[in-house]
């Protein structure tokens, strides 16, 4: 099953949280980002990092947000806006991202992505 990896993910592997580190290390075949997670990622990177980023960054496919992903976090936004809950443009773009390529999403933060018809793994 393809693999999408959240910011969370990669932040782990990035500050050396051992257990995300191990299941990343353990992957055979690269896993997507989306664009949402590249940008957030290179925004928050300290400066020691930037080589490691970098080379993390090289190894990923990137899933670009086109106007399917657009649609599909725009709808996901309004029906949880009717029901008072708020998802962030960022978060849902990145689910959007994994839902229209059939991808699990991996994340630290699971409460961040409660769609329904989303696949999503907790990674430590």
């Amino acid at each position: 099953m393809t693999l999408l990896v959240d910011t969370t993910v990669l932040v782990g592997v990035l500050r050396g949280h051992e257990p995300t580190v191990a299941r990343f290390r353990g992957m055979v075949d690269p896993p997507l980002a989306s664009a949402i997670t590249i940008e957030e990622i290179l925004r928050g990177r300290r400066s020691h990092e930037r080589s490691a980023t970098d080379a993390l960054l090289q190894w990923l496919i990137v899933a670009d947000v086109g106007e399917r992903e657009a649609r599909r976090a725009a709808a996901w936004r309004s029906d949880y806006a009717a029901r008072g809950i708020t998802l962030s443009q960022a978060d849902a773009l990145i689910a959007a991202c994994a839902h229209e390529r059939g991808a699990m999403l991996a994340t630290a933060n699971v409460k961040d992505f409660p769609m329904e018809e989303l696949r999503v793994e907790r990674w430590p």
